[in-house]
């Protein structure tokens, strides 16, 4: 059974810093890229960030550029999103995901992706 599994979520006041991990099981990923997305409420689910099978590519929304950034260690199956400079907009539920087969570039919309984990929430108060 495949799982994404998202962890490192919390309450931290603006300016701080948060870095969200998601643990693959199930099938290696090595290959595949990842992606991590957020979605407040009321809104859409949003594109944060994207790394390639080899981490030489990473993609990230404008609004998170220079703040975030996105890693991989496909030894240890596992995906991290680091986060600085929070601000009271990046206040969503972040989910991890992982394309269904290889790719040499990583989706930036969530239809480009077919593994999903259960989210993890993080909030930022002013």
């Amino acid at each position: 059974q495949v799982q994404l599994v998202e962890s490192g979520g919390g309450l931290v006041q603006a300016g701080n810093s948060l870095r969200l991990s998601c643990a693959t099981s199930g099938r290696t990923f090595s290959s595949h890229a990842m992606g991590w997305f957020r979605q407040a409420i009321g809104k859409e689910r949003e594109f944060v960030a994207a790394i390639n099978w080899s981490s030489r590519l990473t993609y990230y929304a404008d609004s998170v550029k220079g703040r975030f950034t996105i890693s991989r260690d496909n030894a240890r199956n596992m995906v991290y999103l680091q986060m600085n400079s929070l601000k009271p907009e990046d206040t969503a539920v972040y989910y991890c995901a992982a394309g269904a087969e290889p790719t040499l570039t990583p989706g930036l919309t969530p239809p480009e992706y077919y593994y999903w984990g259960q989210g993890t929430q993080v909030t930022v108060s002013s």
